[in-house]
């Protein structure tokens, strides 16, 4: 076997692992994966498993960062070459009600559930998990500043406040969707947010 081949294939093992761990832990958690029921489901051995990553800890964090990719291939790319400020706000806002509403992770918004999971036990996971909210707000707050700079939002407008709702509002509709199982919540969140962004300017 080449070199090249050898890592190909360990590559294409490991990408393997993260989605089968990336299902996993939507539904059962991030604690939910363990070494031998990923070795299970993918017919290996468990130091099989465990040497692409070296402990749970770092496949916990390699999930999530496969998360994170999803995560913004979903909701992210969509809006990447809409205009930048409001129009890529709403853009960015519509393709995230759509990847709750279609249930992207089985188990909702994995970073919602990976918060709740987390918050209250320091050390690196949650390190990480915060770090990726703290990321996307900053990201909706730079679109406001935008919006706010170019005339389409008022000028009084907090980036902050704004930012802090759409996520409640996103919560909301994740919680609705995975615990109600309500078909108007996308609706509901879709009216809310568009309401909140204002309409559609006219210059």
């Amino acid at each position: 076997m080449s070199p090249r081949r050898s890592v190909a294939e360990a590559l294409g093992t490991r990408a393997a692992i993260l989605d089968r761990s990336v299902a996993i832990a939507s539904n059962d958690g991030l604690e939910g994966l363990t070494i031998g029921r990923l070795a299970a489901e993918l017919a290996m051995s468990k130091s099989g498993v465990l040497g692409h990553f070296g402990s749970k800890e770092a496949l916990q964090l390699a999930v999530l960062g496969r998360a994170d990719e999803i995560f913004r291939a979903e909701v992210w790319e969509p809006a990447r070459s809409a205009t930048p400020g409001l129009t890529r706000l709403r853009v960015l806002c519509e393709a995230w009600i759509s990847y709750l509403e279609r249930q992207v992770f089985p188990g909702g918004c994995f970073f919602t559930a990976a918060a709740h999971e987390f918050d209250g036990r320091p050390g690196p996971v949650r390190d990480a998990v915060e770090s990726r909210f703290d990321a996307w707000r900053d990201r909706l707050g730079k679109e406001i500043r935008r919006a706010v700079a170019a005339g389409d939002l008022p000028e009084d407008t907090e980036p902050g406040l704004l930012a802090f709702e759409l996520l409640g509002l996103a919560m909301a509709l994740n919680h609705a969707v995975q615990l109600h199982r309500d078909p108007r919540a996308a609706t509901y969140a879709r009216q809310a947010m568009r309401a909140r962004l204002g309409h559609t300017p006219t210059h």
